[in-house]
């Protein structure tokens, strides 16, 4: 799926990755009460003078948020109602029924079910659609949205929630009394073989866990004699900086630089490596894209400047900035940039920005595009003022981001503006889901993705899908359907092998033609990983 709908939803990741490649840098936490200030003078007259009664409290949560914007983009003020849902992706576990759902019509769809999970213990299935909480109907517009099923299904563990559930077959709702536990929180979804020669490794965050879930990712790499590794970071927003020092530490010699942090108030502080890495020798590469940042740029910048790997893919996003969260007695929350992030040759990761234009910052990516940077490599302008070297003398650019060694531009091969609108529609997604849904006892069985792709075969989907989207009121123009055929069947194949099989499956039937992966693999061939 990247190398197709990446480009086509790059508006609508703009606001789901900003919240996540927020949190990155030191992990300590330091409690800190309101200093006096003209600040506190102003609401201390207004809650004597103001001709009306006032709520302080409203009136600085509402001021905060606008006061820490005005310092750079990344600095934010965390409410005490998001601070739990803010820090969650970021966690070990959380406290929940264990299941993995979409929001498609108004209404809850279950994915997946962790296995081992309340869910799973209590007989609920993926493809059951969650009508009712509590005895409560949760579904409509307005109603049921991810934030509300968040609150609605974690909860303290050991407490019980009650879903009524539709299911495929059954006339009558399904009802299930679920007792919460704490539910694995995963950053590695992906780790597998290709080619019987390379370990490929999938890091979708840099959590509290990722480097004991990567850890194992390179046990089962070494078990099956892996010749080189493909480390893809493309859509990480980050997460903690500890955890990427650590991943690094794995393939670089001792003494070895991987990042430095350097700030007004803060001490430049080097991080190396302590010589004890089990994989210094082993070829390795690394796929980064226009969203991978922060904690991906950390790795992605020290093993280009220690010349250690190639980097393969398109700029980076260019978030350089550490944050170090500080809470209030009340339970909400600030992340106060504090530092900057600078690679080994002494590049800042982070790109520029002006104070105070957060919504022209977040616009970049939309820019970049529109200009063709995801295109061409030519498109992508150098600041030939801000040149360092790596370690064997080869030339690298400041000014925000790591440029890639090897450039591989989004594939747009195929692309109409009927798929186009039915990417950016969600159909395809809500076919698949509902087509896994409606077909599940028959495909249950097929455990590979070759398997159930060479069911598929067999199947009119995409017919189906045309006519299901006409429903929904995209118009059938066959000249375009012909033209978008191979990238619509990929799309919908890779949908519905999530839908059936999991993550693991479906990343490894995209990689089967994924032009990143592709060239990371003959890169790996030719012995060309190390430049």
């Amino acid at each position: 799926m990247k190398g197709y709908t990446g480009v086509i939803m790059v508006i609508c990741l703009l606001g789901g990755f900003f919240l996540g490649s927020q949190i990155s840098g030191n992990r300590d936490t330091i409690t800190t009460d309101a200093a006096d200030n003209k600040l506190d003078e102003v609401l201390g007259i207004i809650g004597t003078n103001y001709v009306d009664s006032t709520d302080i409290d409203s009136i600085i949560e509402k001021c905060l948020p606008k006061i820490i914007s005005e310092l750079d983009p990344h600095s934010v003020y965390i409410p005490k109602k998001d601070v739990e849902i803010t820090n969650s992706d970021l966690q070990s576990s959380f406290s929940g029924i264990g299941i993995r759902f979409t929001i498609q019509e108004d209404t809850i769809h279950i994915s997946d079910v962790i296995r081992g999970g309340p869910s799973e213990k209590v007989g609920m299935l993926a493809g059951d659609r969650i009508i009712k909480v509590n005895d409560t109907l949760f579904v409509g517009k307005g109603v049921c949205t991810n934030d509300a099923a968040m609150k609605k299904l974690k909860g303290p563990k050991g407490s019980y929630v009650k879903v009524s559930v539709e299911r495929y077959g059954e006339k009558e709702l399904q009802h299930f009394n679920i007792r919460r536990d704490e539910i694995p929180v995963e950053s590695i979804e992906a780790a597998y073989m290709i080619n019987n020669k390379w370990g490929y490794v999938q890091i979708e965050r840099f959590a509290e866990n990722t480097f004991a879930e990567f850890i194992h990712a390179l046990a089962l790499f070494v078990s099956n004699n892996a010749q080189g590794i493909i480390i893809d970071l493309r859509g990480n927003g980050g997460g903690y900086m500890g955890i990427a020092v650590e991943m690094a530490n794995q393939f670089l010699g001792r003494g070895d630089m991987i990042v430095y942090t350097e700030g007004e108030h803060c001490d430049k502080i080097i991080e190396r490596a302590n010589g004890f890495g089990m994989f210094q020798g082993t070829p390795l590469v690394i796929l980064v894209d226009e969203t991978s940042a922060s904690a991906s740029e950390i790795i992605a910048g020290t093993i280009q400047d220690n010349d250690r790997g190639t980097i393969i893919g398109r700029r980076t996003f260019g978030k350089g900035l550490v944050q170090q969260p500080f809470e209030f007695t009340d339970g909400s929350m600030m992340r106060l940039t504090i530092a900057r992030y600078h690679t080994p040759s002494g590049r800042c990761i982070q790109k520029p920005y002006q104070k105070g234009e957060k919504e022209k910052y977040e616009m970049d990516l939309l820019e970049r595009y529109n200009r063709g940077e995801f295109f061409s490599q030519d498109s992508i302008h150098q600041n030939e003022k801000q040149t360092y070297k790596t370690r064997k003398g080869r030339i690298v650019y400041g000014g925000g981001g790591i440029m890639p060694d090897i450039f591989v531009s989004s594939d747009t091969t195929d692309l109409t503006s009927y798929s186009q609108e039915a990417f950016t529609r969600g159909l395809v997604s809500r076919f698949a889901l509902q087509y896994s849904n409606n077909n599940r006892h028959r495909m249950a069985h097929y455990k590979t993705y070759q398997e159930l792709v060479n069911h598929l075969d067999t199947q009119p989907i995409l017919e189906n899908f045309v006519q299901y989207a006409e429903k929904k009121g995209l118009k059938r123009r066959n000249n375009l359907i012909a033209k978008s055929k191979d990238v619509l069947t990929h799309s919908l194949y890779s949908h519905i092998i999530y839908q059936m099989q999991g993550m693991l499956e479906h990343v490894k039937y995209i990689n089967l033609d994924d032009p990143t992966v592709l060239k990371a693999v003959e890169v790996l061939e030719k012995g060309e990983a190390f430049p």
